[in-house]
């Protein structure tokens, strides 16, 4: 009867929380690739990259952003829609009902 092998740190486990649930490679987070320890809500160029057409806040899946960035990211949103720096939602469209 072989003996098991010992896990060693490249083992499967160590692998998968780099990976997508659905076997892909997951995205890696744009703020730490550039060492961006705090995101600032004055930064609106960034942060729409962050947000929908429609104004809503994208999530961690299609943006590719750490769970620490995410949370600033939500936090910065909200703070430059209170001081109408973004908008809440999006422009309405033409033939639009409303």
């Amino acid at each position: 009867m072989p003996k098991p092998k010992p896990r060693t740190s490249t083992s499967s486990s160590a692998r998968r929380d780099k990976r997508d649930p659905r076997g892909g490679r997951r995205k890696s987070c744009t703020l730490c690739q550039n060492k961006i320890d705090k995101v600032d809500y004055k930064d609106v160029e960034t942060l729409r990259r962050f947000v929908s057409e429609r104004g809503k806040l994208k999530g961690r899946g299609n943006t590719g952003s750490c769970r620490r960035h995410q949370t600033q990211i939500a936090r910065a949103v909200k703070r430059a829609r209170e001081i109408a720096l973004l908008p809440y939602v999006a422009e309405g469209r033409p033939g639009a009902k409303g």
